[in-house]
């Protein structure tokens, strides 16, 4: 199978290299904010997927596209990526001595081999309580505002981080280990 990556997301770029996959990248080119959030989170992130996904298999149907959107849930709040300063730490301070869910929605198509497939990996995430000078801090060096819920659990964001109950990969933004079996057991068809 030839893959591509329906996604402009370096770490999940470097997730899919950790599988020894021959890849290429393609942006979706999706809107994101055009997608009403009044669905479930788990119905949002795999329509999210989905559009990616088969917006860039339109164009390549020989090709495996995988198409992934990661988000952060805490009570049943949609917090995607921030907009500015503000809204990080707004964001921040609600995920503080919480818990929250991270979702990553994955689609899997291929026109040609008639491959859809969609799944859902869901990791729980614990944070200590936050102060705001961290916060700040954070926000002024790191800028995590490409990332769902305003923060990396890849860089100085691990240090908020009391708890992790599933994939962290999923949490970094791409479920490798959930996606290999499904990739093995497909392949294998």
């Amino acid at each position: 199978m030839k893959f591509i990556l329906a996604s402009k997301s370096p770490r999940r770029k470097e997730l899919f290299k950790l599988m020894k996959i021959d890849f290429e990248i393609v942006d979706s080119k999706i809107d994101e904010s055009l997608i009403s959030k009044n669905i479930s989170p788990e119905h949002y992130c795999l329509l999210l997927a989905n559009l990616k996904a088969s917006n860039v298999s339109l164009h390549y149907e020989n090709y495996t596209v995988v198409g992934a959107d990661t988000i952060v849930v805490l009570d049943n709040e949609i917090l995607n990526k921030p907009k500015d300063f503000k809204e990080a730490k707004n964001m921040l301070l609600k995920l503080s001595d919480s818990t929250h869910e991270v979702m990553t929605g994955v689609s899997i198509r291929n026109r040609q081999l008639n491959i859809n497939r969609k799944f859902c990996e869901k990791t729980l995430v614990s944070f200590y309580k936050l102060n705001e000078d961290t916060i700040e801090y954070y926000l002024e060096k790191f800028q995590p505002y490409d990332k769902a819920g305003s923060y990396g659990i890849q860089d100085y964001g691990a240090t908020f981080i009391k708890e992790i109950r599933g994939s962290y990969e999923n949490v970094v933004g791409f479920p490798v280990s959930q996606f290999y079996q499904l990739i093995k057991k497909i392949s294998s068809l």
